[in-house]
C-alpha cells in the first residue's frame, strides 16, 4: 500500500463552507487549545489522552476509524429543503425504475435535470406503475406523477408513449430527459420523439449552455449540437443530487388517459442461461473468492438464485473459475444491480471493479475485512452453512409461490 495521503477536495470544501449542513461534522476534534489567559488546556475525555497515571484512553467504539468521513456519516443531517411553489417551467424526467427503484443512471439523469431546472424550474418525474422507491426527495424530484394501470405492466411502449403525450400536453415541459439505456429508456425515448416529430439528442454526456455533447462514431467521437427539447442522456451525464432534499409533491393528469388496443402483446420474459450473460451486462452476479471451500455448493447456489457467476483473482488463479469470470480492475468491471461476494476479502482491485454496483452483499467470516465495510448487507459466518440455508430458503419461496398461483 502507498504511504501517500490522498486528499478529498469535496470534504475540504465542506469543512471550509460554514453554511453546508455537514460543516460541523467535518471539523477536527481538538485535543488541546489555548485558553484566554494563555494556558494550554487539554481535553481529558478525548481519545488518546494520557492521564497522570500513564494510562492512555482508547476508543473501542470504532468511531475513530475512518476519520472525518465516518464521523459525518454517523451524524444525522437534515438537508436543506428546496421548494418551488410556482414553477416557471418543468423539466420532465422518465426514469427506468428497474425493479421499482432508481438506478445510478436514473440518479445521474435527475442530477442533470436539476441543473437545467435551476432555481425557478421544477423537476417532474414520471413513473409508470407501482414503485418501491422512497428516496425521491434526496434524488432531486420536486413533483411526482405516477401513471398507474395494468396497461403499463411489462413491455408496453405504445401505452407509455400515449401516457407521455398526455403529460406533454398538460405540463408543456421545457425539456424531456430519458436514460439512453438498454432497460427501456432508449427505445421509449426514440418512440416518443417519433410521435412528437422531434429529433432527440442521444447518448448525451454533457450540457454546456445551449449546446449538448453526445457520443458518436461507436463511442469514439463527440458530437456537439444545439440543445433540443428531448434528451436521451448516457450514464454519468451529471453528478447525482446529494446536498438538498425536495418536496416530491404528487401531481395528477387533469384528464383520464384514453384507452386503445395495443398492437404489441407482451408474452412474458424469455428464460436465459445466466452463464451465457456477459459479466459486464449481468444484473445479478454471485461471486466467489478464496473463502469458498465447497465450489460444487457454490455453483448449486448460483443456479438456484439464477445468478451469473463471478470470481476474485485468487479463485481464478487457483483454477476454480475461468479467466473471463474474474471481477476487478485486473479483470472485468461490472455494473450489476446486486453483487454477492462469497469469501472475498476485498482487495483494492476487486473493490474498484464493483464500484458501479448498486447493492453489494458480503458473506464472510472476517467482520473487519474491506468487503464487509463496502457491503450494503453483510452476513458473518461460514459460507457453506449460509449457502445451504440460502438454497433452502429459495426453494421454499418458489414452492410457496407455485402453491399461491395454483
Amino acid at each position: 500500500m502507498s504511504d501517500i495521503i490522498r486528499r478529498d477536495p469535496r470534504a475540504e470544501w465542506i469543512a471550509r463552507n460554514r453554511l453546508h449542513p455537514l460543516h460541523a461534522a467535518m471539523q477536527p476534534v481538538l485535543h488541546s487549545w489555548m485558553g484566554p489567559n494563555g494556558v494550554i488546556r487539554k481535553n481529558v475525555h478525548g481519545v488518546g489522552f494520557i492521564g497522570p497515571n500513564g494510562i492512555k484512553r482508547i476508543d473501542r467504539s470504532g468511531a475513530q476509524q475512518g476519520g472525518a468521513a465516518k464521523r459525518a456519516a454517523a451524524v444525522e443531517v437534515q438537508l436543506p429543503l428546496h421548494q418551488v411553489a410556482a414553477p416557471a417551467f418543468y423539466i420532465n424526467v422518465v426514469p427506468d425504475m428497474v425493479g421499482g427503484r432508481l438506478s445510478s443512471h436514473d440518479r445521474d439523469l435527475l442530477g442533470l435535470a436539476r441543473q437545467l431546472a435551476g432555481s425557478d424550474g421544477a423537476v417532474l418525474a414520471v413513473v409508470f406503475g407501482e414503485h418501491k422507491e422512497g428516496t425521491f426527495a434526496t434524488a432531486g424530484v420536486d413533483r411526482l406523477l405516477v401513471l398507474e394501470g395494468h396497461e403499463f405492466d411489462g413491455y408496453s411502449p405504445e401505452q407509455r408513449v400515449q401516457g407521455l403525450r398526455a403529460v406533454d400536453n398538460q405540463f408543456n415541459p421545457r425539456h424531456w430527459l430519458l436514460p439512453d439505456s438498454r432497460s427501456g429508456g432508449g427505445e421509449l425515448g426514440r418512440r416518443f420523439a417519433a410521435s412528437l416529430k422531434e429529433r432527440p439528442a442521444t447518448r448525451v454526456w454533457q450540457i454546456k449552455g445551449s449546446e449538448c455533447i453526445g457520443r458518436a462514431g461507436a463511442g469514439q467521437e463527440d458530437l456537439a449540437r444545439p440543445l433540443p427539447r428531448l434528451i436521451l442522456a448516457a450514464a454519468e451525464c451529471a453528478d447525482p443530487v446529494g446536498e438538498t432534499r425536495h418536496e416530491v409533491l404528487p401531481v395528477e393528469l387533469s384528464t383520464p388517459l384514453a384507452r386503445s388496443l395495443p398492437r404489441i402483446e407482451d408474452l412474458g420474459a424469455v428464460a436465459v442461461d445466466p452463464a451465457a450473460i456477459p459479466m459486464a451486462e449481468a444484473e445479478f452476479i454471485f461471486s466467489g473468492g478464496n473463502g469458498v471451500k465447497d465450489w460444487a455448493l457454490f455453483h448449486q447456489t448460483a443456479a438456484a438464485l439464477g445468478a451469473t457467476e463471478g470470481a476474485s483473482r485468487v479463485a481464478v488463479d487457483d483454477g476454480f473459475m475461468a479467466r473471463d469470470r474474474q471481477v476487478g480492475a485486473s479483470g472485468i468491471w461490472v455494473t450489476a444491480r446486486v453483487y454477492v461476494a462469497v469469501g472475498i476479502s476485498g482487495a483494492i482491485q476487486h473493490l474498484q471493479g464493483i464500484g458501479a454496483c448498486d447493492k453489494v452483499v458480503a458473506i464472510n467470516l472476517d467482520p473487519g475485512c474491506d468487503m464487509i465495510k463496502r457491503a450494503d448487507l453483510s452476513v458473518i459466518g461460514e459460507s457453506a452453512a449460509i449457502l445451504q440455508a440460502l438454497i433452502v430458503a429459495v426453494e421454499a419461496y418458489r414452492n410457496g409461490a407455485k402453491r399461491d398461483a395454483a
